[in-house]
């Protein structure tokens, strides 16, 4: 089994798709009105609108609403990417400045525009780079 996709269902699509075309610098692909993903090397998130949970199970995924998962992005510098995104002024919430993690990560924490935690993150140590290449 293999991992391929997070989707965040939203009440609107094109604000959230253009927010991480902003902050990730990728290019969303658009396969439908109400559906949209960013590829990566590793995995994909989609956006998907409040409408396509009718094709499934209406009601299952409430846009706004999640306070668990944490969105996380590689990138190749943690405090270069803070001082990116605060220079574009479209994140609403820094949670979490760039800070070395005790497991050794350079993590920065920050919500999208529907509240759903982001962590760019950065290994510094041999063994967080290590955990990474499995």
């Amino acid at each position: 089994m293999q991992l391929v996709s997070v989707r965040v269902i939203t009440s609107d699509v094109a604000r959230l798709a253009e927010f991480y075309e902003q902050v990730t610098g990728l290019r969303a692909r658009w396969l439908a009105d109400q559906f949209a993903e960013f590829a990566g090397s590793s995995c994909t998130l989609a956006i998907g609108g409040a409408e396509t949970m009718s094709l499934f199970s209406p009601g299952a995924a409430v846009p706004a609403s999640n306070r668990t998962a944490i969105l996380e992005f590689l990138v190749e510098d943690v405090d270069r990417a803070y001082e990116r995104l605060t220079s574009l002024a479209v994140v609403p919430e820094i949670v979490q400045k760039p800070t070395t993690m005790p497991w050794g990560n350079r993590s920065l924490l920050f919500r999208d525009p529907d509240g759903n935690l982001v962590n760019f993150f950065a290994p510094l140590t041999e063994e967080a780079r290590a955990r990474l290449a499995r």
